[in-house]
């Protein structure tokens, strides 16, 4: 790192703005998430509309995958201040229409344009951060990214659950709709002056058009896997094939050559992040079930346990964002094999012998891992891009994040609940998809390498 970087810092001059409001709205992404998952079912019951339940949240996973791929293209043709503005606006209209709907349907439909314009911003607000930061700096802006995450993760469901027993459920989507406008102003002043075009011109027209294209196509495949874990029987069948062959089909097309190969360089970065996270939260979903039903823990000491990993998340995050910190390599191995460990520990725990605190210590070890493989993998993305690809492959980090998780968790939803009536074996089979997973990612991390190691 440079004197200069160093010395200035996050907090001084115009990267003050754009580390509190870029924060902000990280964290008001990472609020509305967690808050909606805890209010749905109230919403669900004043709208009568339990038959939208899963369509209300597959179309803000599906509607970001296109959101992404299109602030990817716009950042690279025309620098990332309007899909930011845009991504902002879109995110407060859905908020807003989701507010104010009369029926689960129009609720859905807003939750869709939130959705887009979420995809838009978050792919919109990495490449701010690769034209106004300096790359000294840029662990510590993710660091701070990744801790956005711990006070929602904390405060919200409990702040959610206040709110809709006493204001409504509506203020839940309102509350976030207005706190956006003023964490979007913080972020006005960085983006003034990257409106220029930075494309070098290898990227044409119809190629870009195809892109976009791909991604509706990811994108129905993503929202139709969320829908088939809501029905049974053979539509529930049909469907989950169908919407796996859409993404398996269209995936490869929004990531890097050789992604799915683990190609060293940056599709192994973007190798190891889609299936890091795809390990991570197959494993995270059935956590608490399996605490509560086989072990007995109560809600709240379920809840605990992911609320430490969420901790140690931020603190795994701030150790790869330190002057000193070890290499991105050394950090991305360290923290693959700190996940691979926490998942196989938690999912140990079915085992009536391994004492309970095994799986609060595997996963507060799991989510140390986590914060320090998520910064990195993203500083390594923008380390190996051109300015004319920032947009393209932040979007492409980010798909392989929604598209791996998605096809993951569909995968071992349904492998879950052919299991079932065998009791233990369901939580043995899904630890086992997520452990080989993140052994997979202890693997290929050596391959995902900046150019200067």
């Amino acid at each position: 790192m440079t004197r200069t970087a160093a010395d200035a810092g996050l907090m001084q001059g115009r990267l003050r703005t754009l580390t509190l409001g870029s924060v902000a709205l990280v964290s008001l992404a990472a609020f509305e998430a967690i808050a909606v998952a805890t209010a749905m079912p109230t919403v669900a019951a004043a709208l009568d509309g339990l038959a939208a339940y899963a369509l209300a949240f597959g179309l803000p996973l599906a509607t970001s995958v296109v959101g992404m791929v299109l602030a990817g293209v716009w950042s690279d043709l025309r620098g990332p201040g309007g899909a930011m503005r845009v991504g902002v606006a879109g995110f407060v209209l859905g908020l807003l229409l989701a507010g104010l709907a009369p029926a689960m349907p129009l609720l859905a439909m807003g939750r869709a344009v939130q959705g887009l314009g979420s995809g838009l911003f978050s792919v919109a607000l990495y490449v701010v951060v690769a034209r106004v930061v300096p790359a000294a700096l840029r662990p510590r802006i993710f660091a701070a990214f990744a801790a956005a995450w711990v006070l929602p993760a904390v405060v919200g469901p409990p702040l959610a659950g206040l709110l809709v027993e006493t204001v409504g459920w509506r203020s839940v989507f309102l509350l976030a709709a207005v706190l956006a406008l003023p964490a979007a102003l913080l972020v006005e002043p960085a983006l003034r002056g990257l409106g220029t075009a930075i494309d070098d011109g290898t990227s044409t027209g119809h190629r870009r058009t195809r892109r976009v294209l791909w991604a509706v196509g990811a994108a129905a495949g993503a929202a139709g896997l969320h829908q088939a874990g809501q029905l049974g029987g053979v539509p529930a069948l049909l469907l989950g094939v169908v919407a796996v062959a859409a993404v398996v089909v269209s995936g490869p097309h929004l990531l890097p050559a050789g992604t799915l190969l683990a190609r060293p360089g940056l599709p192994a970065v973007i190798a190891v992040r889609g299936v890091l996270s795809a390990a991570f939260f197959a494993a995270e979903a059935f956590l608490p079930l399996l605490l509560s039903r086989e072990r007995d823990l109560s809600p709240t000491m379920s809840g605990l346990v992911l609320t430490v990993a969420a901790v140690t998340w931020s603190a795994g995050s701030w150790f790869q964002g330190r002057d000193r910190a070890p290499s991105r390599t050394a950090l991305l191995r360290a923290g693959t094999a700190l996940v691979a460990l926490g998942v196989l520990a938690a999912g140990a725990t079915v085992v009536p012998g391994v004492p309970v605190a095994v799986a609060g210590i595997g996963w507060a070890a799991g989510g140390l891992g986590m914060g320090m493989a998520y910064p990195t993998l993203s500083v390594l993305t923008l380390e190996l891009s051109a300015p004319s690809e920032q947009g393209t492959n932040s979007s492409a980090l980010q798909i392989a994040d929604a598209l791996f998780a998605a096809v993951v968790l569909a995968l071992t939803g349904a492998l879950f609940a052919a299991l079932v009536d065998a009791g233990t074996v369901a939580y043995l089979a899904g630890t086992a998809v997520a452990g080989g997973l993140a052994l997979v990612a202890v693997l290929i991390a050596g391959r995902a390498r900046a150019a200067t190691e």
